[in-house]
């Protein structure tokens, strides 16, 4: 389970972190889009009150209210003209007479034309601000009359060009593009740290999700086999209470091999002083592991057989017959004829049991998980629809031993394969300092 949470954290965490990026990147076109809009309006606003406030002014100077329809017109007001726009920064200054035509124009042969525009807004006494294409090209221009004593004599328009408006805005952009960077950085710094956190709960949640999902399918599992065990416990004790020994004996044997001994003179042999639940556990290993052609090699070892027979427990029974079955799983995986080695040995302190294989092995840097609920390197099985819960003989070991101050020990076996060595304290021994219960965790060595 671990396993499977490491290979989709990455994805995850790419997947959040480009999310976030997304955001902040929409942000902060859209911060800039509205920011360009807000900057363009106001320069534009700007530069119509500017054109405006220059023309109006221009237009009520008595200079060029007396010197509007005179001869000389051009002479007194070409100067003034051109010192309104250098010091008003303008693009053009034209003065025109009551009928339109120019007084004044930057550019010396368009004196005396028509003006290119309509004049007749101004003309009329009414103040235009606008943009409109005149022979300098696009400007922002504001047109006002030129009064004298009650009647429009003429106007004085006010031009900026729209390039140069285009260059302010440009200006103001670079202004503004600092700003919006460093708050998308601060956003995707913000953003990060509140993933970060988020993320580890997240994760935890989802490892818990997970966890509760394997316990959920286990113990489904489990209520089936216990039905099915309890189904066939019935039948056995049906044929035993009527007295047909024989016929119980044919239905066990239709459900486990148990005639494995008399096919291996070796294990038999090995296995003439063994308590009888050692005998049960490694003759139907031998008849597994022969069906496929494998060998299974007993060593038990015990200074007195009646305390072996005290000794190995259902506690014992539970680790040695796990520890096997996961031993023979190795050697099938290989494919071809494998050895499970069983050394158990019983002193006065306790029981100790070695399980060799010449299977794949167990890799060192997945000792330590293999002994979690839930993790296995097995692929996973299916029976009527119900996916089968793995991952769960090792983590019972290893719960087993600690409860009896012992402890499991993976490493890698002289045949090969993976070694495992389960260590179980007699605690019917009061001398034994690490015999009671849960009077230390578990011991779990993987070198």
């Amino acid at each position: 389970m671990s396993r499977e949470l490491s290979a989709l954290r990455g994805p995850r965490v790419l997947t959040l972190v480009a999310v976030q990026f997304s955001i902040v990147l929409v942000c902060m076109l859209t911060t800039l889009l509205v920011a360009l809009q807000v900057q363009h309006t106001s320069i534009r606003e700007e530069t119509g009150e500017r054109a405006l406030d220059v023309a109006t002014s221009l237009a009520e100077l008595p200079a060029v209210v007396d010197a509007v329809g005179t001869p000389d017109a051009g002479a007194t007001l070409q100067p003034i003209a051109d010192l309104v726009a250098k010091s008003a920064g303008v693009d053009y200054v034209v003065i025109t007479d009551e009928e339109g035509i120019r007084i004044t124009h930057p550019v010396p042969e368009r004196r005396g034309e028509m003006v290119s525009t309509d004049p007749s807004v101004a003309l009329g006494g009414e103040t235009f601000v606008g943009t409109e294409v005149g022979t300098v090209g696009a400007t922002l221009r504001a047109k006002v009359p030129v009064w004298r004593d009650g009647v429009v004599i003429g106007t004085a328009s006010v031009g900026i060009l729209e390039s140069s408006i285009s260059e302010q805005l440009e200006d103001r952009v670079w202004q503004v593009v600092p700003w919006v960077l460093g708050a998308a950085l601060f956003g995707l710094a913000a953003a990060a740290g509140v993933s970060m956190v988020l993320g580890r709960r997240f994760e935890r949640l989802a490892v818990a999700a997970q966890e509760l999902e394997t316990q959920r399918r286990l113990a489904s599992a489990l209520r089936e086999q216990t039905h099915e065990f309890s189904n066939r416990l019935h039948v056995l004790f049906g044929l035993i209470e009527v007295d047909e020994r024989a016929e119980a004996l044919d239905y066990i044997r239709t459900l486990t091999p148990v005639d494995s001994l008399a096919a291996d003179p070796d294990l038999e042999e090995s296995l003439a002083e063994a308590p009888v639940r050692i005998r049960a556990i490694l003759a139907a290993a031998g008849t597994r592991l022969c069906e496929h052609g494998g060998v299974l090699q007993a060593d038990i070892e015990s200074e007195d057989r009646a305390f072996l027979e005290l000794a190995f427990d259902d506690a014992a029974a539970t680790v040695l017959s796990n520890l096997v079955g996961n031993a023979i799983d190795a050697v099938e995986a290989q494919g071809s004829l494998g050895i499970v080695r069983v050394a158990v040995e019983a002193e006065r302190s306790g029981v100790r049991m070695q399980v060799d294989d010449t299977g794949p092995g167990v890799a060192a840097e997945i000792r330590d998980q293999v002994t979690e609920t839930g993790f296995s390197t097995k692929a996973t099985e299916s029976r009527d629809g119900l996916e089968i819960p793995r991952g769960v003989g090792l983590g019972l070991v290893l719960r087993i031993a600690g409860e009896r101050g012992g402890g499991l020990v993976i490493t890698e076996s002289e045949l090969g394969g993976a070694r495992f060595v389960a260590t179980l304290p007699n605690q019917h021994t009061p001398s034994a300092p690490d015999a009671h219960p849960g009077a230390a965790g578990p011991e779990r060595i993987t070198p």
